[in-house]
């Protein structure tokens, strides 16, 4: 689907037609940025998709009663009068996509919209929001002094084409989690840090050798979703040294993605390293968790968030009593040394999301101070509260994290080194296209098949071989 027809469907279905004149142009127009600069009553609102007693109740809570009494009271400080108000929702997030570009596209919507970093490209480009610098000026934009607490490469959640568009609100990572006690029984290190995809393809060999243990596990296929393309194909193919999409075309069957199917075609068929039951299962991630939790798993790449919500042994979901002395992690290699972007070693894949102002404000400037209000440390610490996990700032994530090992490796060493999937209209489909080619090799089909299969289906969704490189 291309943009022009996702965002007319999306409004469809809210409000029957909606004229969108914006789309395919860079930026919205945005009025000037010094409007109401000097304004001593002021009214701004936030959206997000949470809601108190629902969905990310934590994340409304914190809005409702720590970022709007502390944004009002600093503002009376300086003899404003703000007003804060709060559009909570508590929707499937398509829905609420669907609701926020309708709002957009019709010069509505909340002063300060969080968003899925996933959706700033088709936004970007439909005109439904602007660089901040245009709605806020270069020089103020540049001046914050929160950048340099933000990695360049989690900068990127927020930035498109060069041009940065809002503010990480906090993002995840990708390792490699492997089972100690598994290991030190089939001989292999405690601190073991595969250079390539053949140190994990012989790690794995040597686990296969223990009875009942299933080596290895890389998502693939429809039945894992996302979590196939994220925690299996794209880290593999930064692994490679090329992206998904470079310069405006999408990776179609080169090379590189030859190399990542004939990696699953080891795992799954001729060597039988992994489960390709698992791939086929509509539960299949689940039971992966459980077996990695009851020591029947020995190697299995996922986020952070297998560590914080599955095996945590106080609250996870598949809960592994002795999760902090048996459970190690690595960084996901490059195919070999030097192989990733720019002669990396090691690549990762993140998620996330942030703030980005209405390009329609009234109040540009003050609804900037907001968002560099609920962007700094004191503000993300809040809103973290008690339970650990990655923010954009590094100040706050060596504060917070430091008890918590797993989640400091990935602030210190994985986020240096990571990528987020491009924000764009097509690569929801894209993706979809990468499971299936990713799910035929793991049920048996060669890597050859499944790349050609996938190149006639990337075609015919971005338009052609010539929005395609090899």
């Amino acid at each position: 689907m291309t943009r022009t027809r996702f965002f007319a469907a999306a409004a469809g279905l809210l409000a029957g037609t909606v004229a969108l004149s914006a789309c395919g142009s860079s930026s919205a127009p945005s009025q000037a940025t010094d409007q109401n600069a000097d304004a001593k009553e002021v009214t701004l609102t936030i959206t997000a998709n949470s809601i108190s007693g629902g969905k990310n109740a934590a994340g409304a809570d914190w809005i409702t009663n720590y970022v709007i009494p502390k944004f009002e009271e600093a503002e009376k400080a300086k003899g404003v009068t703000a007003k804060v108000n709060f559009q909570p929702n508590g929707v499937d997030d398509q829905a609420y996509k669907t609701k926020v570009s309708l709002d957009l596209s019709t010069g509505q919507g909340a002063d300060v919209t969080s968003i899925d970093g996933i959706w700033l490209g088709e936004f970007a480009d439909a005109g439904y929001i602007s660089p901040l610098e245009d709605i806020v000026g270069k020089d103020k934009v540049q001046a914050w002094d929160g950048w340099k607490q933000i990695k360049p490469a989690v900068q990127q959640l927020t930035t498109y084409e060069g041009k940065q568009y809002g503010v990480p609100d906090g993002t995840d990572g990708r390792v490699i989690y492997f089972n100690k006690t598994l290991f030190a029984q089939a001989g292999l290190p405690a601190d073991w840090q595969p250079k390539s995809w053949d140190d994990i393809l012989d790690a794995a060999r040597k686990l296969k050798k223990l009875p009942d243990v299933t080596p290895l596990q890389i998502n693939a296929g429809k039945a894992m979703g996302e979590a196939a393309t994220m925690q299996g194909f794209l880290p593999l193919l930064q692994g490679t040294g090329q992206p998904i999409n470079k310069d405006g075309k999408w990776q179609g069957n080169s090379q590189g993605v030859q190399d990542v199917l004939n990696f699953y075609s080891k795992v799954y068929g001729s060597e039988q390293l992994g489960d390709p039951l698992l791939q086929q299962d509509a539960k299949g991630r689940d039971k992966s968790f459980q077996e990695f939790s009851q020591n029947k798993l020995g190697i299995l790449i996922e986020s952070d968030y297998l560590w914080r919500s599955v095996i945590n042994p106080v609250k996870g979901v598949s809960p592994m009593a002795n999760r902090d002395s048996a459970v190690g992690w690595a960084k996901i290699p490059a195919q070999s040394s030097g192989k990733g972007p720019n002669g990396a070693d090691f690549v990762s894949m993140s998620g996330g999301s942030g703030e980005v102002i209405n390009p329609k404000t009234k109040y540009p400037q003050q609804a900037w101070e907001l968002l560099q209000f609920m962007s700094s440390a004191d503000a993300i610490k809040a809103r973290i509260g008690s339970t650990p996990q990655i923010s954009a700032r590094d100040d706050v994530n060596g504060e917070i994290l430091k008890s918590d090992p797993l989640l400091n490796f990935i602030s210190t060493e994985v986020l240096p080194v990571t990528a987020f999937r491009p924000g764009l209209a097509d690569y929801t489909q894209v993706s979809a296209a990468l499971q299936d080619a990713s799910g035929m090799v793991a049920s048996g089909k060669s890597a050859a098949d499944a790349g050609s299969s996938y190149q006639k289906a990337l075609e015919g969704i971005v338009g052609g071989s010539d929005k395609t490189f090899k």
